[in-house]
């Protein structure tokens, strides 16, 4: 999957030391964070593509996280994680940025999916950046 740098954030540390795990036998750079708070601690300090966040955690919740992280990060892509369906929740999700919303127990092979199109879609913007810099840069 190449580059991708990614930080789960779950306040359920047998969950949160699982899926690191599985996922660093994929040979994905896996960082994890208890809380909200611990992942934009984490962030301010280290470079990720994605997040994968569980709504639902004791102190900061999930949405709370999510709108400080594309607040701080913007283009740091965000997929959300529950255990209870709601759709109200789904829209609010996406309509604060989230890249996706996906169910618990999430099937790894789709959540790999929705990594890798998360970091392709970062990569894109980036991308678009950097060269709106290139045309910015030519005409000073």
């Amino acid at each position: 999957m190449g580059d991708v740098r990614v930080l789960f954030v779950d306040d359920e540390p047998d969950f949160l030391d699982t899926l690191l795990k599985r996922m660093q036998k994929r040979r994905i750079a896996a960082f994890g964070a208890q809380s909200g708070e611990e992942a934009l601690a984490w962030l301010s300090s280290n470079p990720a593509d994605v997040v994968v966040l569980d709504v639902r955690m004791g102190g900061m919740d999930g949405i709370s996280a999510l709108r400080a992280i594309k607040t701080a990060h913007p283009l740091v892509e965000v997929i959300l994680l529950t255990g209870h369906a709601n759709l109200e929740l789904a829209r609010d999700c996406l309509a604060a940025g989230a890249f996706d919303y996906l169910m618990k127990p999430v099937n790894l092979d789709e959540l790999l999916y929705k990594i890798e199109d998360a970091f392709q879609k970062k990569a894109l913007q980036e991308k678009k950046i950097r060269s709106l810099e290139e045309v910015i840069g030519t005409r000073t």
